[in-house]
């Protein structure tokens, strides 16, 4: 089996998406600061995160559609072209001394709107640049880098916002776009193209393939469950380490410990093929529950933060392995679609838990909302083991799904 990066379009599209997320992962940090520091309004903060949110949530669907309808290499090159202008621009304002909370909220929202179109192609990029033996492997590669961006980005981002100023690590994100729009623009991404029809018709299509596969809309009612479960940790878990004896400095080591159980889980994935994959990917999230039960239980702060840890590798591992049996199953003229209906749940859920963990936590006390998470966690990801298909999507389905020629 011949290795995705020595193939010249993967090695590309690996080299640009990998120096896109290194940069990506240092603009929370940096906006967060950037904008309190600006404005001191946590209101103001909150109003830039909805600016960009928003968009990306509502148009997500459409993100999808226009993924199938054109080649994804010539949409993910629009988007990033976008998202490298919004970005130095809010380089540009936070570097002049004088930021206008208006024109950051409006670029945020533009970099959204385009983040809306460039997730969906994510999936049909690697589908269409990799042979099907070498999707699992490549899919591992970019689940590595991710954590290992997730690690050295907020590094990045303090040494930038300490030395030369938020507004450099903006631009720092708008340069590693304008490279990756580039290393899009040489390589080649194979494409099935759709019959041109209505956009109501693509996006029922769209939700015809999720529907009518039990093991991919199960599954997502569980990764929804679990990103749910994991803003209600981010919430209410500050407050439990910096009350506690760990203090402060035991919340950042929990978040590092966290980023490279990610990493090592990925790494993982690409080393083991487990004969039931959706079932074993969902069993990996089903790890959540650890951290959740053992912070409301008040465990000592080191067995909670090695539980956040092994969490956090069962994440590592169910992402690739995740969207490698999607991209093997999913019609590559669907694949867009089909991944913007995930990721629209993946990300709704995430508000949702942000908004009702405080409520909970005011009404009982944090314990409560973090062990019913966990429990719900748990009941979800395992609860998938009752699906049928998820039982049966495993090495022989796939082999007979791929020897079903691809609609032309």
């Amino acid at each position: 089996m011949a290795h995705p990066l020595s193939t010249r379009s993967f090695r590309l599209l690996f080299i640009g998406r990998s120096l896109s997320m290194l940069g990506d992962s240092a603009i929370p940090a940096a906006l967060t600061l950037a904008v309190y520091l600006a404005t001191g309004s946590t209101g103001a903060l909150a109003l830039v995160l909805a600016c960009a949110m928003v968009p990306k949530l509502l148009l997500l669907p459409l993100g999808g559609v226009v993924g199938d309808r054109f080649n994804a290499r010539t949409v993910a090159l629009t988007t990033d072209l976008v998202r490298c202008a919004t970005q130095l621009f809010v380089g540009a304002e936070l570097l002049s001394g004088a930021p206008a909370l208006w024109q950051i909220a409006l670029a945020e929202a533009l970099g959204g709107a385009a983040g809306a179109f460039a997730m969906p192609t994510a999936s049909p990029l690697i589908r269409g640049t990799v042979e099907e033996s070498g999707l699992l492997r490549a899919n591992s590669l970019m689940a590595v880098v991710a954590g290992g961006a997730r690690i050295g980005g907020p590094a990045l981002a303090g040494v930038l916002v300490l030395t030369a100023g938020p507004g450099w690590a903006f631009v720092l994100d708008g340069a590693t776009f304008a490279v990756s729009a580039a290393l899009l623009y040489v390589i080649e991404v194979r494409h099935v193209p759709i019959p041109r029809r209505s956009l109501i018709s693509d996006l029922k299509e769209g939700w015809g393939e999720v529907r009518g596969r039990d093991w991919y809309w199960t599954s997502l009612i569980a990764h929804g469950v679990w990103n749910g479960a994991a803003a209600v940790l981010m919430t209410l878990g500050p407050a439990l380490f910096l009350h506690g004896p760990g203090g402060k400095g035991s919340w950042v080591v929990l978040l590092q410990t966290g980023a490279v159980g990610l990493l090592l889980g990925s790494l993982l994935a690409g080393r083991v093929r487990p004969s039931r994959p959706v079932l074993a990917a969902n069993l990996g999230g089903a790890l959540y529950v650890l951290p959740l039960c053992l912070l409301a239980a008040h465990a000592p702060v080191a067995v909670s933060v090695a539980a956040y840890g092994v969490a956090m590798a069962g994440l590592g591992f169910l992402n690739p392995v995740w969207e490698t049996a999607v991209q093997s199953a999913v019609p590559a003229h669907a694949l867009a679609r089909v991944t913007s209906y995930d990721w629209l749940l993946s990300l709704a859920a995430t508000p949702i838990g942000y908004a009702l963990a405080p409520l909970a936590a005011s009404a009982w006390n944090a314990e409560v909302p973090l062990a019913v998470a966990g429990l719900l966690v748990g009941a979800a990801c395992v609860g998938t083991a009752a699906v049928p298909g998820v039982r049966r999507f495993g090495a022989p389905a796939a082999e007979a799904r791929r020897e079903t020629p691809a609609p032309g």
